[in-house]
């Protein structure tokens, strides 16, 4: 492969902005907005990077290489001469999922078979249960293979054991927490904290804490990888001693929920994560929510919903009620709120902002804002 060579990272719909501005805060080059990502250049370092210190990013494509393709015979015949050994290991196991539109190969079962046939005769195997994934989109023609380096998707970051209720994704919440102003500096509370999603990740982010330091990545199994500099790569993600000095700061991460069992894994859930000492959880209906002490910060919140958890008429009261203690109690702070539901944001009482529609579990979601 030709270095640099693209790099895309995915981002949910309506949120790739947030993504171009981190990935261009963390010194990628050049990133551009793409649909459902941020497209990039570099080479396997700054794959490695992109997979450990991203925060927002689902995933990370390589995109290998592109060509024209008119009809299966010429799929196959070029898809065979590509130098499969730059990308993959002798004998890998490999998924192939092909996605077809607008092109005069239009079946895409057929077009799967052909990429396939190329990778066996290389050496590898083909699987729907194979640890690596390679992606073509055929698209007016125009054949683009690309291969998923991070495996599982990005949000499982090797520490949520406990999970509540229709949880948060970790990439989705950096990506709200970003969306709100939130850059590490302040200090963060969610009154219905669940097992803990954004109050953890915001403790990481404050932390310096790559977001991928305690998983494996597919690329791992590449050979490109270099064991030697990826661990080099890690050993410069870490601040040592940060955690302390945030703590000394009196830089606290605060959660609170009106079930036991949520508080106990979000509690367990922060230890795994290395931010316990940043972190307190502690079990309070909304109205008991105390304001911490020190300098106003972001509360951050994902309360439930009709279609994902309760019945909607019930939740009416508990919109309101959240509204009323946020006025009474947390002047100078500001809300980000997820909800699907316009009508339960606007009981808050609050002078709420939408952001754009999010998919987000079979749902549409938006971010609510306001100054308290």
């Amino acid at each position: 492969m030709e270095t640099p060579f693209e790099i895309f990272l995915s981002a949910p719909p309506g949120l790739e902005p947030l993504l171009q501005q981190e990935v261009a805060e963390a010194g990628f080059d050049a990133p551009e907005l793409a649909p459902g990502g941020v497209v990039t250049r570099g080479g396997w370092p700054e794959v490695w990077r992109a997979n450990l210190c991203l925060r927002g990013a689902g995933r990370v494509l390589v995109r290998f290489a592109e060509f024209r393709a008119f009809h299966l015979a010429q799929l196959d015949k070029r898809a065979r001469k590509l130098d499969w050994g730059a990308v993959l290991p002798k004998g890998a196991a490999c998924r192939v999922d092909v996605t077809c539109r607008n092109s005069k190969i239009y079946h895409d079962r057929a077009a799967r078979a052909r990429i396939a046939g190329a990778i066996e005769a290389f050496g590898g195997t083909v699987s729907p249960e194979g640890a690596l994934r390679v992606m073509a989109r055929i698209e007016d023609d125009l054949v683009t293979l690309s291969l998923d380096t991070s495996g599982e998707l990005l949000h499982r970051r090797g520490w949520k054991e406990a999970v509540g209720k229709a949880p948060l994704r970790e990439t989705l919440a950096a990506l709200f927490l970003r969306a709100s102003g939130y850059d590490g500096s302040e200090p963060v509370v969610d009154p219905m904290c669940g097992s803990g999603t954004f109050v953890i990740e915001a403790a990481q982010w404050a932390a310096g804490m790559a977001p991928g330091r305690a998983r494996d990545f597919a690329f791992e199994d590449l050979p490109s990888f270099r064991a030697g500099e990826f661990a080099t790569l890690k050993a410069e993600t870490d601040v040592p001693g940060r955690e302390a000095g945030l703590r000394e700061a009196g830089l606290l991460f605060h959660g609170s929920d009106r079930d036991d069992g949520a508080i106990r894994g979000a509690t367990a859930n922060a230890e795994r994560a290395g931010v316990a000492d940043l972190c307190r959880f502690r079990r309070a209906a909304i109205s008991d929510l105390e304001r911490p002490e020190g300098t106003p910060g972001l509360v951050m919140v994902n309360p439930p919903y009709g279609a994902r958890i309760g019945d909607r008429k019930l939740l009416f009261g508990l919109y309101g009620s959240l509204g009323a203690v946020l006025k009474e109690r947390f002047a100078g702070w500001r809300l980000g709120m997820v909800t699907s539901d316009g009508g339960l944001a606007k009981a808050t009482g609050l002078d709420l902002r939408a952001g754009p529609p999010v998919a987000f579990g079979g749902l549409t979601v938006k971010l609510y804002q306001a100054e308290l």
